[in-house]
């Protein structure tokens, strides 16, 4: 039927305990991202970014619906992969002196942490996996030489830090149930106001674009 919109079955895997403690450690310090993600910088400072680097909740939910054989290991390890990058590009573009950048660096070393808990928390084989397809491509434009990529878009820190934040708080919920938050996963979270995403979604246009 001619603009059905179906909901593709997402393979759900129990987060391990131990590696809700390094996302708490994250967590913590994503709490004082604020002062040193918008305070420290020029108003409307962003930074250039490929349009598959800026990692949202909205993403996740396109995937889901229209990603087949998708499971929650595989959205959580390009969770990693795009959050180690964006990081780094963070440090980068600080100087030595800039107030923000002993917190980015110190962040960026408990993300390495908890990817490194997480990577010894499967078989090395879980990780050899082929990607579904639309994954791939995403993983590939990651990794494209600069003079290569084909679509560039601007994101200031502290809207990166809040999109890491967030899809954190979705993807592993489990880590974060005895708080008292959103549910990120939920439309309603990050579609309030926002028509215009849930035509892309409906329409299964890629909200990267």
């Amino acid at each position: 039927m001619k603009g059905l919109f179906l909901l593709v079955p997402v393979l759900t895997v129990p987060t391990p305990s131990s590696l809700c403690t390094p996302l708490k450690t994250i967590n913590d310090s994503l709490s004082h991202r604020r002062r040193y993600m918008k305070h420290n910088f020029p108003i409307n400072y962003g930074i250039r970014l490929q349009s598959e680097e800026i990692f949202k909740l909205s993403n996740i939910s396109w995937m889901r619906v229209n990603v087949e054989s998708l499971d929650e290991l595989t959205l959580q390890r390009l969770w990693f992969q795009i959050n180690q990058g964006i990081l780094k590009k963070l440090i980068r573009v600080m100087p030595e002196r800039h107030p923000s950048r002993r917190y980015t660096a110190e962040l960026e070393t408990r993300f390495k942490d908890a990817e490194g808990v997480f990577v010894q928390a499967y078989p090395a084989e879980v990780f050899q996996r082929e990607l579904p397809e639309s994954v791939q491509d995403i993983w590939d434009q990651l990794t494209e030489e600069p003079e290569k990529v084909s679509s560039w878009r601007y994101a200031t820190p502290k809207s990166l830090m809040d999109n890491l934040c967030h899809t954190m708080h979705c993807l592993f919920s489990q880590c974060f149930t005895t708080q008292a938050q959103h549910d990120y996963c939920g439309t309603t979270h990050w579609r309030k106001g926002r028509k215009n995403k849930k035509m892309q979604l409906e329409a299964g246009k890629k909200p990267w674009r």
